[in-house]
Parts: structure tokens; C-alpha cells; sequence
């Protein structure tokens, strides 16, 4: 009997802990490419200051699985740069971020007409941060 209510606890912890998957990961983890663009990092979208690209599948599949990862509550305060996914040099989705902001931290796109916001992780404000300091280098030894 405790065993029976054991295993219907977890169950039930994992079925109301768990949110609804918004299909945002299986639709841009086959991408050939992705564009990251950064703005300023004040929250206002009106200058991008640099802009990574992403080549390598497995950056990309990274980045997908940090785009699709749990949905949040979180948004309308501000962006500090944007993702947008490519296949076959056509554009299949536009996604914004905050990440310069702690209690604000969130992607978000729209998906079938419906606005989302996915969790910015500190594992993905990091691999952003990264691509951004690889382009800043890269600029940096061309000047």
C-alpha cells in the first residue's frame, strides 16, 4: 500500500511539475543555421551591436534545447537580442531573448498564432555570451 501511494505521488508531482511542450524544439533543431543577433543589452531592441552565426549542428541542436525549455510567465520587459533559425537559406523562425536582466531572463516567439515564453537558463545566458565574446574576438583580430 505505501509503495502504491509512493508511486502515485511521484506521478503525480512529475504530471503537474511538467508544462505543456510547445513544439518549438523539433521545429528549429534541424536547422542548417542560426543568427544571433545582440543588441545594446539595455532591454530596447533599436541597435543590433553584433551578430554571431551558428553552423555546427550540434550548437544549433544546443541551442534549440535551451529555446524549448519550459515555458514561463515571463516577458514584456525588454530584449537584448534575437535568433533566427534557417534552413535551406530560408528563415523558419524568429525567436527574441532577454538575458541582462536576472529577474527577467526568457525567450520568446510565436508558435500558431500564440505569443510564448521559454526559461533563459543560466546554461544558455552563458553559451550566448560566449558566441557574442568569440565575435567581439574575431572582430578585435581583424582591426
Amino acid at each position: 500500500m505505501l509503495r502504491l501511494l509512493l508511486i502515485l505521488s511521484s506521478a503525480s508531482i512529475v504530471f503537474f511539475s511538467c508544462k505543456s511542450s510547445t513544439g518549438i524544439k523539433e521545429m528549429i533543431s534541424n536547422s542548417d543555421s542560426a543568427a544571433i543577433n545582440f543588441y545594446k543589452g539595455d532591454g530596447s531592441m533599436d541597435t543590433v551591436v553584433n551578430v554571431a552565426i551558428l553552423r555546427n549542428k550540434k550548437d544549433i541542436e544546443g541551442l534549440a534545447s535551451f529555446i524549448g525549455s519550459g515555458t514561463t510567465d515571463t516577458r514584456n520587459c525588454g530584449y537584448d537580442g534575437s535568433v533566427h533559425f534557417f534552413k535551406d537559406n530560408a528563415v523558419i523562425k524568429d525567436i527574441d531573448f532577454r538575458m541582462n536582466d536576472a529577474g527577467c531572463m526568457h525567450f520568446s516567439f510565436v508558435m500558431k498564432g500564440k505569443l510564448y515564453s521559454t526559461k533563459l537558463s543560466s546554461t544558455a545566458k552563458e553559451f550566448l555570451e560566449s558566441a557574442e565574446k568569440k565575435i567581439r574576438q574575431a572582430l578585435i583580430q581583424t582591426y
